[in-house]
């Protein structure tokens, strides 16, 4: 299973409407939540997703919109009796605040902390680019290999069935028969997580060949200008980061509570999307993972 799971979508401010921010993404058996704001834990009951879903725990920064929800949720996971390993990924220079949050949460998990400080991976599949904030940041992005997909078809004709299936995938060659005989190719599937900065190379890294693009989006196009003194995107700066990226599906959120109707912010991001869909998601929304691209 591939979904999003939408807890939260405000900035700085919440409202009646929109609690602070919350992502959980559902990748095969994994479940990696991104910067859980405050109200997190509460907003997991009411979207029911379990504590124990959660594998990884992965901040952007330290501002308290982003990570103030951590302790509820280390808490839970330790009163649900979460056994599995859990890896909290965050900038090394917000060191000092991690810890006074994971000090403050129920002790119980097997917490293992990773912090890094440039570009690169940090998981499977998983790596960081630095974003341009007021202070350190990094977006995510999750990144599927590419493989092949089995045509039963060619596999009929070629006579291969039952365990030489599993061989031929591991082999590469069964016989006189390729892989490549019996296959076409299947482009992994990438997300990526792009908050609170102001248009960058990063961003650009992140969003390059997205299949979901979860952008913020706090700034009206109109408010260009405090977009840049705050080192946010407007959502038309959104929508041209999917263009450049050639994006699937834009999700736009961390919208400013000054913007009661963000069906502004998505015709702002749709206007320069290119060929991508835009979704403003509103809390708890559930979002499927968009279908494979074709080859």
């Amino acid at each position: 299973m591939r979904e999003l799971v939408i807890l939260g979508t405000a900035s700085q401010v919440p409202t009646r409407t929109r609690n602070h921010n919350g992502y959980l993404l559902r990748w095969d058996g994994e479940g990696l939540l991104f910067d859980p704001g405050e109200g997190t834990q509460r907003q997991m009951i009411h979207a029911r997703v379990a504590a124990s879903q959660i594998t990884r725990i992965c901040l952007t920064h330290v501002h308290g919109d982003h990570c103030y929800g951590l302790p509820g949720v280390l808490s839970r996971m330790a009163l649900d009796g979460v056994a599995h390993p859990v890896h909290l990924h965050y900038p090394a220079s917000g060191e000092d605040v991690v810890r006074a949050l994971v000090s403050v949460a129920s002790p119980g998990i097997d917490l293992r902390l990773r912090p890094h400080g440039s570009a690169g991976p940090i998981g499977p599949g998983l790596e960081v680019r630095p974003l341009q904030h007021r202070l350190e940041t990094y977006g995510y992005r999750l990144t599927e290999p590419d493989g092949r997909t089995l045509l039963p078809d060619r596999l009929a004709a070629a006579g291969i069935a039952g365990p030489d299936v599993g061989r031929l995938q591991y082999e590469g060659r069964l016989g006189g028969v390729s892989l490549e005989e019996v296959s076409m190719p299947r482009p992994g599937q990438r997300f990526a997580f792009v908050m609170d900065t102001a248009p960058c190379p990063g961003a650009e890294e992140l969003a390059d060949g997205a299949d979901l693009l979860v952008a913020e989006s706090t700034f009206s196009d109109d408010d260009a200008e405090l977009a840049a003194q705050f080192r946010h995107l407007t959502a038309g700066q959104a929508g041209a980061l999917a263009a450049g990226g050639n994006a699937g599906t834009l999700v736009l959120t961390h919208f400013s509570a000054r913007y009661r109707d963000v069906s502004v912010l998505a015709a702002q991001a749709l206007a320069r999307a290119g060929g991508a869909a835009v979704v403003a998601a509103n809390d708890l929304d559930l979002i499927p993972f968009p279908k494979r691209r074709p080859v």
